[in-house]
């Protein structure tokens, strides 16, 4: 699959297109951890529906990088959602797309949400994975949770930062285990995706994604009118699916009770049984039927 890349502000941002060269675009953002590899066993349903799919790597991941510095000044690394959000539009204006719709995984379905709140009249429609919307501020959420996200509190920490540090691979297999029932998944299609996760980039950028999350980093002061307008919005008029697993022990499938509170358009939300934190990895048939009803909706 070729990849293209496009400048979007300080990160050249690589990304994979494929499907019908004139089919309707719809783009797929991969979370953490992880890489466009998880969509490859959707890609085929969504192409035959004649949808053209443009998969970025995040900033950080793979080949995405940040620009050389700009005045002698090192670009922050930073892990925000609304800075994932403005990567995004960056490519959906090189692409010169006036509308999409939107898939997203994780860090990607973060990167939706904040994308259907700052340009909601770019977004058709919101297809969401394993993460529900929460508006902002981010509260510390109930006593199971905050167990599930022991490693976001381990990488807050000095001795969690050396560890990562020292093995991204290994601290994200730990994910991938803990994640989702049983052995789902191979050690080729774990490579596939830890080809993505050895850049020092990668390492800063997930640091400060996890610790400005929880208020451990300051947040970057060049998309502070971003963020600012991101807090703001407490409902979403985008029509948005929300997919989940009922296994997930990462973001556990009761704290996405309730979440239609938070939005204006229709929202619905699939519950998936014997399936973890990774549904387009564990049951792509049930995910790409559900996106293509939603689609058609």
């Amino acid at each position: 699959m070729r990849t293209h890349k496009v400048n979007a502000g300080e990160v050249q941002l690589h990304y994979e297109q494929s499907g019908p060269r004139k089919g309707q675009p719809l783009l797929l953002v991969h979370g953490w951890p992880d890489s466009p590899r998880t969509w490859d066993k959707v890609l085929p349903g969504l192409h035959a529906a004649g949808f053209r799919t443009i998969a970025p790597y995040l900033r950080g991941y793979g080949p995405s990088r940040f620009r050389d510095p700009i005045f002698g000044r090192k670009p922050r690394r930073t892990g925000q959602p609304v800075a994932f959000a403005h990567d995004i539009l960056a490519l959906a204006n090189h692409l010169k797309l006036e509308q999409f719709c939107f898939v997203g995984h994780d860090w990607g379905a973060h990167a939706g949400y904040a994308l259907a709140a700052l340009a909601p009249r770019r977004v058709r429609s919101l297809v969401t994975l394993s993460v529900p919307f929460q508006p902002e501020p981010v509260t510390p959420p109930p006593l199971p949770q905050a167990q599930a996200y022991w490693y976001q509190w381990l990488l807050c920490t000095k001795p969690g930062e050396q560890r990562f540090r020292k093995d991204p691979v290994a601290y994200g297999r730990a994910q991938w285990d803990a994640w989702s029932p049983g052995s789902w998944y191979s050690n080729a299609e774990l490579e596939e995706a830890a080809a993505s996760w050895r850049g020092t980039d990668f390492q800063d950028v997930v640091l400060h994604s996890y610790r400005s999350r929880w208020g451990h980093a300051p947040l970057d002061p060049r998309y502070a009118q971003l963020q600012a307008r991101f807090a703001a919005v407490r409902t979403l008029s985008t029509p948005t699916l929300l997919i989940h697993g009922r296994e997930d022990h990462c973001t556990l499938a009761e704290t996405t009770d309730g979440a239609e509170q938070y939005f204006r358009a229709p929202y619905r939300r699939l519950l998936l049984d014997a399936v973890g934190h990774f549904p387009q990895r564990e049951a792509p048939k049930a995910v790409v039927a559900a996106i293509l009803d939603h689609l058609r909706r």
